[in-house]
């Protein structure tokens, strides 16, 4: 009986796994979005986080609209041991 039952859980785990396309995709677009909205806001408020840009200036007019997003931004980017080191990982590269 524990022979049937183990083979049935780890059956429907294959097709779960298989067949779970939507959390898998939404998981790399989540990803995707955050990675693409990080590198905008370094390019927008790098200043925030010690890197000296001059687009910086231009960029507090989208202060308004962006000022939600910072805190959890800057939280973010505080924890990672180097900004580019993810993306550099992703493409094989050394950083």
């Amino acid at each position: 009986m524990s022979f049937w039952k183990s083979f049935s859980e780890n059956v429907g785990m294959f097709f779960e796994g298989a067949f779970d396309v939507k959390n898998r995709s939404t998981g790399h677009i989540k990803n995707e979005a955050d990675e693409t909205m990080d590198q905008f806001m370094i390019l927008c408020f790098g200043d925030y986080l010690g890197i000296d840009l001059p687009t910086t200036y231009y960029a507090l007019e989208l202060l308004p609209y962006l000022a939600e997003d910072i805190e959890d931004w800057q939280s973010r980017m505080l924890f990672k041991k180097s900004i580019w080191e993810e993306k550099a990982g992703k493409l094989d590269m050394d950083p």
